[in-house]
């Protein structure tokens, strides 16, 4: 029983100490990602069903989804964090997040 907790105390620890955060605040965190993932995921049916005739989803509807998905996952994370007190950690995930989509391949960083 001993080696069960040694082994989910240690992948808090791990997640708390990569994003240098209090191990407390790791499972704040996983909610809000959890809370987040399921808003987006009960949103995209009613979306969808707004922008189709006769509840048929065309090709271009779902393409057009999974574009916008990005930001508006991002904004409803951001909403997230704020509710749950962890804005100031969400925000410098967000900007470490756009800085790597944005950065460039070559850009001389290893």
């Amino acid at each position: 029983m001993r080696s069960e907790e040694k082994v989910s105390s240690g992948w808090m620890e791990r997640l708390a100490k990569r994003w240098g955060v209090a191990p407390g605040r790791v499972l704040v965190i996983l909610l809000v990602f959890a809370c987040t993932g399921f808003t987006i995921m009960f949103l995209k049916r009613p979306v969808l069903s707004y922008f189709s005739e006769a509840g048929e989803v065309p090709v271009w509807h779902s393409v057009l989804y999974y574009l916008l998905i990005l930001p508006v996952y991002n904004v409803v994370l951001l909403i997230y964090g704020a509710l749950f007190g962890q804005f100031a950690f969400f925000w410098a995930f967000e900007k470490r997040l756009v800085d790597r989509l944005l950065r460039r391949r070559g850009s001389g960083k290893a």
